[in-house]
Order: C-alpha cells, then sequence, then structure tokens
C-alpha cells in the first residue's frame, strides 16, 4: 500500500492543546474530568466541539438521542460518509483522554485535511455518541445504541436520570434535543481511535493497537429486599439484612468468578443501601454487576450461574432478591478488511503494532452490527483509565491520529 498522503501528519501540538482545553470543563483537582452525560459539563463540552467544527468548515446535525455529526464535505455528497468518533462523556472520577481522544482525533484528521487542501471523494463525519459511560442513567452505549437498533428510542428518551427527569427532559434542557432519526444517516465505514485502557501496549513498548475483536458484555441490575429494622433491638439471627445478604452474593460471585477462567471480568462498581442510616437495619440493596468475556457460550453459562448464586442466598437468608438484564452485547469481530486498513496504513507509517482484543466496550460494538468498523488503539500509562491519573503522551496520540488520518483518506 502506498501513503496515501506521503508527508502530511497531524499538527501534534494542535491535538494535544485540543485535549487539554477539553479537560478544562468539569475539571477536578488530581487532573481529571467530571462531565457526566447530559448535564451542564456535557452540555459546555459538546458547545466547544460543535463550535471548533464549525469553524473548521464542518456541517452539524443533532439526532433525537442528541448525537453528534459533523460533516466535512467531499466531492461527491451522494456518497456515504467515512465516519469516526467516540464520545464527550466521562465517568465521574474520569480522565481527560477516554472516548474524547477518539472525537478529538478525529477533528485533527479534518484541521489536518484543511491546512493540506485535501479534498476527499466522499465525506468525513466526526461524531459524539451520547451516554457511554452510563455513569447518570442506563443503559451504556446509549446514543450507539439507539442508531444501530439495539435500543429503541422512545424506551431510551424514557430512561430516567440521576436528577429524577427523563433522558429527553435532560436532551432538552442542554438543547441537544435534535430532529434527526438516529440510524437514518448511512456510513461507509466507522473507525474510533481509543486510548487501549489497559497495560499490554506499554508493557510491550508498542505503538498502535489494531483491534480485532470486543469480548461480550452484559450489565444486570440487583435488588436485594429485607425489611428495614432498628439495630439497637432486633437479633442477628432474626434479621432479614439486605447489605448481609448482597455481601454474601458479592462474595459468591468473587469466588465463581475465579473457578472460570483468566478471561473473564466480574465487577460490581455500584452498590446502594437503603435507607443508608447508621442505625438502622438495611431493607433495601441496589447493585449492579459488570460481566464481560470473549466467548458468547461462558457469558450464558455464568449468567446462569449468577441466578442460583442469588436465589441460593436470599432463599437462606430469608430475602427477595432480583436479576434485572440492563444490556446483553455479544462478542464483536470487527470487518477484516477494515482491520487489514487499519494494519496496513500503520506499518506504511513504521510503527511499532500488535493485534489485540478490547476488553473494555466502546460505541464501535454497536455500530459493527450495521457498519464495516474498527478500532486504532494507543498505550495509556500503566493501562490506568476511568481514574484522574488517566494519561497518553503526546507522541502518542498523534501517532494514532495519523492512522486514522490514513485510514479515513484510505476509506474515502
Amino acid at each position: 500500500m502506498t501513503d496515501p498522503v506521503p508527508g502530511i501528519f497531524v499538527n501534534e501540538r494542535r491535538l494535544w492543546d485540543s485535549l487539554m482545553t477539553m479537560g478544562e470543563i468539569g475539571a477536578l483537582p488530581h487532573g481529571g474530568c467530571r462531565r457526566l452525560a447530559l448535564s451542564p459539563e456535557d452540555k459546555a463540552g459538546r458547545d466547544l466541539f460543535v463550535r471548533w467544527c464549525r469553524e473548521a468548515g464542518c456541517e452539524i446535525t443533532i439526532d433525537a438521542i442528541g448525537n453528534i455529526y459533523a460533516r466535512r464535505p467531499g466531492r461527491n455528497p451522494s456518497l456515504p460518509a467515512a465516519a469516526t468518533g467516540s464520545h464527550l462523556d466521562t465517568q465521574p472520577h474520569g480522565g481527560k483522554f477516554d472516548g474524547i481522544y477518539g472525537v478529538l482525533a478525529g477533528l485533527e484528521v479534518v484541521r489536518t485535511l484543511n491546512d493540506h487542501q485535501i479534498e476527499t471523494e466522499a465525506p468525513i463525519d466526526v461524531i459524539v455518541w451520547t451516554n457511554e459511560e452510563a455513569a447518570r442513567f442506563s443503559p451504556p452505549l446509549t446514543g450507539s445504541g439507539v442508531y444501530s437498533g439495539r435500543y429503541r428510542l422512545d424506551e431510551a428518551q424514557a430512561q430516567p436520570t440521576e436528577n429524577g427527569k427523563t433522558v429527553r427532559d435532560d436532551l432538552i434542557a442542554i438543547g441537544y434535543l435534535g430532529s434527526d432519526i438516529p440510524g437514518d444517516r448511512k456510513f461507509k465505514c466507522f473507525i474510533e481511535a481509543h486510548i487501549e485502557q489497559g497495560p499490554i501496549l506499554e508493557a510491550e513498548n508498542c505503538q498502535i493497537g489494531i483491534v480485532t475483536q470486543i469480548q461480550g458484555i452484559r450489565w444486570y441490575d440487583v435488588t436485594v429486599t429485607g425489611q428495614d429494622g432498628h439495630a439497637g433491638t432486633v437479633p442477628l439471627t432474626l434479621r432479614k439484612d439486605a447489605l448481609h445478604a448482597a455481601a454474601e452474593i458479592l462474595i459468591a460471585l468473587r469466588e465463581m468468578g475465579l473457578s472460570i477462567d483468566d478471561d473473564i471480568r466480574l465487577t460490581v462498581g455500584r452498590l446502594d443501601v437503603i435507607p443508608n442510616s447508621g442505625s438502622t437495619i438495611p431493607g433495601t440493596v441496589n447493585f449492579t454487576i459488570d460481566l464481560r468475556h470473549p466467548s458468547e457460550d461462558c457469558l450464558v453459562e455464568v449468567e446462569d450461574r449468577i441466578r442460583q448464586i442469588i436465589e441460593a442466598v436470599a432463599t437462606r437468608l430469608g430475602v427477595q432478591a432480583s436479576l434485572s438484564p440492563v444490556m446483553s452485547v455479544p462478542p464483536v469481530l470487527f470487518d477484516p478488511d477494515i482491520v487489514n486498513t487499519v494494519r496496513r496504513c500503520t506499518q506504511e507509517l513504521g510503527y511499532s503494532h500488535r493485534d489485540m482484543l478490547s476488553g473494555a466496550g466502546h460505541d464501535a460494538m454497536n455500530i459493527a452490527t450495521c457498519t464495516p468498523t474498527g478500532m486504532i488503539f494507543i498505550p495509556c500509562r500503566e493501562g490506568v483509565s476511568h481514574n484522574e491519573a488517566e494519561y497518553a503522551s503526546p507522541s502518542a496520540v498523534a501517532r494514532g491520529a495519523n492512522v486514522l488520518l490514513r485510514t479515513l483518506l484510505a476509506s474515502t
């Protein structure tokens, strides 16, 4: 393969400055960001992105779940766009790079093409997907899920948000309830650039990860219902303590996970205790289960074992418990032609690289169900993510954007 733009590279300083400027919105004291989906901070981040894109000559479209599409026109407007992007929302203690890098790398590609007056045959879209992180409301990957048909638009808009309103209410409040129907806009391909969020690339001193697949993900909500009681008067043997039952379930889940294999990922990252009073026996506990594995058969087996564990603990301790599926995304294999294009572009640039599986979920896994899709990983320091200490170097973000630039040009 011949380099489609020999001698042309993204502007490393401009890309880095854009990442740092976006990171000032919702900035946290230890270097991270808090821009929860559809919050005032998310609005500010979206507004800045839209302003930058308009300054770069892009046309802005917003759909009915709040996804933003910034289009750089091509010579032939009838062709489907080569698309890229990710998300701008963060975890409560998030970093400056998770998702944000993929969005701003796409914008930097547009700016670089403008710098060199390169016109593409097909348009290029840079996309911000709504609520990838699900830190304020479920389900995760909301915007890409509605676009791909995994979730219904009306159901997604009706989801309650943390402030007691709905997703639709919050979209209206921040000015991002668009009129376009998610999914009506078709793409030739979708390429998502992202930090690895793991330690492999750094440990192997490897510059680019060529993602071949994403492991399957299942999310569940669990509710354990016992009975509120006085902490000083009810004997331990007579209590229906929902937190005690939840704790036993969590321990049993960990032991079960350890018995499966090294590929399983099973996490309880959120737990709400009700009434959450120091002198009251907890009557209700709600928690989430995040289950991941590369094998769909294993996911099915583990879900069955989770149900058995919850039922057994609830029966033994005299409480009620329910398991409600929130999201089920099977393992995703990326398009072989896109993967090969990413690999060839990386080789042409002379960057060290390896094929790899993504342990984290990404919007690309939804888009892959309806569009040829691939991903580009760059290393992040010590593999840390979902953490204020999350960091990728200026040279690393530029290398990934250079691969993205060439991959998109090869696809237009």
